[in-house]
């Protein structure tokens, strides 16, 4: 059997190792011809490598995996990656296109090679209407959150989970990333992180202070009002601005 030949796409460079490394170890005869940082870049390598399987990531800067996957598939079997687990509808298990969740883990990819290397179909068989239920759930309404953050501790580069993560702090260029493991950097504005975080579970109580509420343990209040919170955890106690102070007022 003639191996098959794959491009992969995802816009996070340490996610783009991790799928490339499990491939190696899971599909070694797979046969990798480029990898994508972006929908525009994965559109054109499909189009002028012709892959037999293309995995795309659902959220990319430029097309969307989604938007990438219209354009191809009559040309490619696609394998979507994803970290949202409701983007994997049960229609995937019918049809010609399949999903990972991320962090991809070899017994699902192992399946993944099984399907396709067991499959008939052609790419585009039946596949739109897949594609369109999978897009339904990427609707302006349906507000997705990060999941991960990609931060640096000195030239270690780290996917942090956003639950394991107690604050956010902007300090001059950078913004420390606090969990109970140490102390990471990202690049990112505290501004930025507000829209992309979930509003229930980080809490902005300063200008440059976003904190998990889980990992709040309390709130002091000195002799002229101004409250701190403790973080569990840390040792660090927060300021609140008095922008904020009405999110403790019970306290």
């Amino acid at each position: 059997m003639t191996a098959l030949r794959a491009v992969l796409a995802d816009d996070e460079r340490l996610l783009r190792d991790q799928l490339r490394a499990a491939l190696h170890r899971v599909w070694p005869e797979l046969e990798l011809l480029a990898e994508a940082r972006n929908g525009d870049e994965a559109w054109q390598l499909i189009r002028e490598l012709r892959p037999d399987v293309s995995f795309l990531d659902i959220r990319m800067p430029g097309l969307s995996g989604i938007e990438v996957a219209r354009r191809v598939c009559a040309e490619t079997r696609v394998v979507f990656v994803t970290a949202y687990d409701e983007y994997a509808v049960a229609a995937f298990e019918e049809g010609a296109v399949d999903y990972l969740l991320k962090p991809v883990e070899d017994d699902r990819l192992l399946r993944t090679r099984q399907r396709l290397g067991a499959s008939t179909q052609a790419p585009g068989a039946d596949v739109h209407k897949l594609i369109d239920a999978l897009a339904a759930g990427l609707e302006p309404s349906a507000r997705r959150y990060l999941e991960w953050i990609q931060a640096t501790r000195g030239s270690l580069l780290r996917m942090i989970p956003v639950e394991e993560i107690l604050f956010f702090r902007a300090e001059d260029k950078y913004t420390r990333v606090l969990t109970r493991e140490g102390e990471s950097l990202i690049r990112k504005p505290i501004k930025e992180l507000v829209e992309e975080l979930d509003p229930a579970r980080f809490w902005q109580i300063h200008r440059a202070i976003l904190v998990n509420a889980k990992a709040i343990a309390g709130v002091t209040r000195d002799l002229q009002g101004r409250q701190r919170v403790l973080v569990n955890g840390s040792e660090e106690k927060l300021e609140v601005s008095r922008t904020f102070a009405h999110l403790f007022k019970q306290m």
